[in-house]
């Protein structure tokens, strides 16, 4: 090989070399780049917001998510189908295309939504005992383009899941509870039990980590455990039921009952024959024993003697009214019966009302388009009877006017309007005009829930009689006949609109001072 040969190879193979390297730097490049790209992708991926409903990734569900002012919301009849229920515009037993409402229903629970509001009513399907729960969470409900809105904790109350927002990782993990029960069936066999208690209710405490439990033979010994199997109440009782407005658990032994926390302790001794929930921000159970009923607090003190023959009176007659709790009415008034008559206690468990009253509640008779009524709930009155003739009591129990002396006091609905009428000697008054005109002041405007009525209104409702109402009173002045006239034909010509002029306002105040 001469000198000419070797030097053109050496640059030959100088050129592959230098080839060569170009080569697998491009290639070393272009790795770089993929698994750049790679790890950008997987950090999108990784920081975008991903939702997993039951363990299942759900980006449908993921788009409806929104937020507001750092707070999380769903759309409430869209979230509705995720979770297994069906939704409606309107309220329950109300049913409207009210969309300023909506409510919620799934086999087993119904849940209701307003505007603007943060109270939440559940009721149970599952449970005879027909009050609703009342649930208050931080934020209200908004709309958004015509669609109502609710938060997180909403969503997670309403719906009875677990609603869980890891910031860090941007993940949304939604868990219902037919997916807990069904992922901690198999765990409970491991701590000893037979399986978790189907009823309804029990089944929630699920969502506070605690499974209520049964063994033995046909399931009949009940027990709580955590979802470690670290026991909270024994297993020895003959039922158990969860209470979700007071995270406590209504016990059973010997056919008596009592309340116990979710720490074990005991609240209430077991010696009742029964234990209903009154309402949890009032702190009150209804109790009976030996066939008779009485009120005790959330720690088992007795604020009403247990020596009454019932306690709530039968709201079903009422379904129109939209009554949430058969114990309460007005806001303040406990029904209590001794005997053949009804008296009216405070949520302190003060008497208010002597027991006088052969019912509360107006049964509509022959009028075809008169509805039954037991309140007018934005005065919060109650309609009382006695000897088959009516009154209305207002939130501290104080008549309105002497004594039951209406025929009737009934209410109507029309285009979806509500109206309120109270009829004396064939004389018709708008009753909301009438509460307006005495001062008695709407519950949404007096800003306290327990006494609706001005300082007026109290020192003088006992003053007004029935020349109020009609024009029955002789020494009556024809201003004030010609005036009621007026008003009884407005009232029938336009269904209960109210509004009448300052001179009538003037004459019927007069009347009440001269009365």
């Amino acid at each position: 090989m001469n000198l000419i040969e070797e030097s053109f190879q050496n640059k030959e193979e100088k050129k592959k070399k230098r080839t060569t390297g170009i080569i697998l730097a491009a290639i070393f490049i272009v790795l770089i780049i993929i698994i750049s790209i790679s790890a950008y992708l997987f950090y999108i991926q990784s920081t975008t917001m991903r939702l997993i409903l039951d363990g299942k990734s759900n980006d449908n569900l993921k788009q409806l998510i929104v937020f507001e002012n750092g707070t999380m919301y769903a759309p409430i009849k869209e979230i509705a189908s995720y979770l297994g229920y069906n939704s409606y515009n309107g309220e329950y037993t109300k049913r409207s295309e009210d969309q300023s409402k909506c409510y919620v229903q799934s086999e087993n629970e119904v849940a209701n939504f307003s505007l603007n509001s943060n109270i939440i009513y559940k009721l149970d399907l599952t449970s005879k005992e027909g009050n609703y729960e009342k649930v208050v969470v931080d934020d209200p409900v908004i709309a958004k383009n015509g669609v109502l809105y609710a938060t997180s904790q909403a969503i997670e109350k309403a719906f009875n899941v677990s609603f869980q927002y890891d910031q860090e990782s941007n993940r949304i993990y939604i868990y219902t509870v037919p997916y807990l029960v069904q992922a901690y069936s198999a765990r409970v066999l491991d701590f000893g039990y037979t399986a978790i208690s189907d009823v309804f209710a029990n089944q929630k405490a699920v969502l506070q980590d605690m499974i209520v439990v049964t063994k033995g033979e046909d399931d009949s010994i009940y027990a709580v455990v955590d979802v470690n199997g670290n026991t909270i109440l024994e297993a020895k009782y003959e039922n158990i039921t969860y209470l979700p407005e007071t995270n406590d658990f209504k016990v059973e032994v010997n056919g008596k009952v009592g309340i116990l926390g979710n720490k074990g302790e005991t609240k209430v001794q077991i010696i009742y024959d029964s234990i209903e929930l009154m309402d949890s921000d009032a702190g009150l159970y209804v109790a009976s024993s030996n066939g008779k009923y009485g009120a005790i607090d959330l720690r088992g003190n007795t604020k009403i003697y247990i020596e009454n023959d019932a306690i709530g009176v039968d709201i079903t007659p009422f379904s129109q009214n939209n009554i949430k709790n058969k114990y309460i009415l007005a806001g303040n008034l406990i029904p209590v019966k001794k005997g053949d008559f009804w008296g009216l206690y405070d949520l302190n468990g003060n008497q208010v009302v002597d027991f006088i009253y052969d019912s509360f509640g107006y049964i509509a008779k022959t009028n075809r388009d008169a509805m039954n009524l037991l309140v007018i709930p934005d005065y919060e009155v109650l309609v009382a009877c006695k000897d088959e003739k009516y009154t209305l009591l207002n939130s501290s129990g104080k008549e309105l006017f002497y004594g039951p002396v209406a025929d009737d006091i009934y209410m109507t609905i029309s285009g979806g309007k509500t109206n309120y009428y109270i009829r004396v000697n064939d004389q018709v008054m708008d009753a909301e005009v009438y509460l307006d005109n005495i001062g008695i002041k709407k519950a949404s405007e007096s800003g306290n829930t327990s006494t609706n009525t001005t300082t007026n209104s109290n020192n003088t409702s006992n003053n007004i009689t029935v020349t109020n109402i009609t024009n029955t009173n002789n020494s009556t002045n024809t201003q004030n006949t010609q005036t009621e006239q007026n008003s009884q034909e407005q009232v029938q010509e336009n269904s209960g609109e109210q509004t009448q002029n300052t001179s009538q306002e003037g004459v019927e105040q007069q009347n009440v001072e001269e009365n």
